[in-house]
């Protein structure tokens, strides 16, 4: 019996190239890939992702100036929110009330404070300038007073115009959801949101489809991996995972109206010099060089213990959304 040759394609048909396959699906997927983001350029929208001890989920952030965005209310939130139910009021012996938010970071701020005299030092400067603010007040100097007030008005112009973040956010609570299709569908349902207020809200839920939520890689945060990666110690750390948790956590704190998030993250903490530390640990020469000395010298267990609190405080006001 005759061994059948194999079939060969026709003459006049060409036949398929695997690599112009390939290359003609990623020209296709890049096609889509900006399409996606036109989308978000021209609203000035973006889609993020946060993924938190409880899960993760998809929401949404813009950046406008400060006096085009009304805050989120965080009223009805405060009333339930257990880090606030937790505070406790102390005296200090310079007769000041000083509202503690949380005992546990508090305490270990209070076993690493090696100046015991700082707070009475602290205590007499406050209260040297009270009294030289007294005495100006008496000497009744006017001029001073009038180039102050026009400072302080610059400075309220020049605030109001800084570009702040604002997140899918109501009553004080982050709107996370677990998957696109149900965060498309609560934009286009016109339910009560602080993103609302937007001048591109309204094109943006006639437009959005579940396939546009795709976060860039910088708009994808892991603040669940952050206190188990400063846990293992300063050859863990991973500068790029604490930097961006970092700059995701002052956006929410700044949104949701988390005034002790904000200050442990402040210029100055033991927090933001971790940052800078991070920061200038991944340039070359003789500034990461540097980066890296300052990071040795950042605590382990106080990082961890930080950003613990942190995400504590920011998961206690996300409300998820199947």
């Amino acid at each position: 019996m005759a061994r059948q040759s194999p079939q060969r394609p026709d003459a006049d048909e060409p036949e398929l190239d695997d690599t112009t396959a390939s290359t003609a699906a990623d020209e296709v997927e890049v096609d889509r890939s900006e399409a996606d983001r036109a989308l978000w350029d021209e609203l000035r929208i973006d889609p993020v992702e946060i993924a938190l001890p409880a899960g993760t989920g998809f929401t949404l952030r813009a950046y406008r100036p400060a006096r085009e965005l009304t805050p989120t209310d965080v009223a009805e939130r405060d009333q339930d929110d257990p880090f606030l139910a937790r505070r406790q009021v102390v005296e200090t012996e310079d007769d000041e009330e000083v509202v503690i938010l949380d005992e546990e970071f508090a305490a270990l701020a209070a076993e690493e404070d090696e100046d015991p005299d700082a707070a009475e030092r602290a205590g007499r400067r406050r209260r040297g300038k009270a009294e030289a603010a007294a005495d100006e007040d008496a000497d009744g100097n006017a001029e001073d007073a009038d180039e102050a007030e026009a400072d302080e008005d610059e400075d309220e112009a020049a605030a109001g115009d800084e570009e702040v973040p604002a997140f899918l956010t109501h009553r004080g609570k982050l709107l996370l959801f677990k998957t696109p299709e149900s965060l498309v569908s609560f934009i286009r349902s016109g339910a009560p949101n602080d993103l609302s207020q937007l001048d591109s809200w309204n094109e943006l839920s006639e437009r959005v489809e579940p396939a546009d939520i795709a976060p860039l890689d910088e708009d994808t945060y892991e603040l669940d991996l952050v206190v188990e990666n400063l846990r293992g110690g300063h050859d863990a750390w991973d500068p790029t995972l604490l930097i961006e948790a970092g700059e995701v956590a002052r956006d929410l704190a700044y949104a949701l109206r988390l005034p002790a998030v904000l200050d442990m993250l402040s210029a100055g903490s033991s927090l933001d010099d971790l940052d800078e530390a991070l920061r200038a640990s991944v340039n070359g020469g003789i500034g990461g060089f540097l980066g890296r000395r300052r990071l040795k010298k950042i605590g382990a267990q106080t990082a961890s213990l930080g950003w613990r609190t942190i995400v504590g405080k920011i998961s206690a006001v996300v409300d998820w959304r199947d």
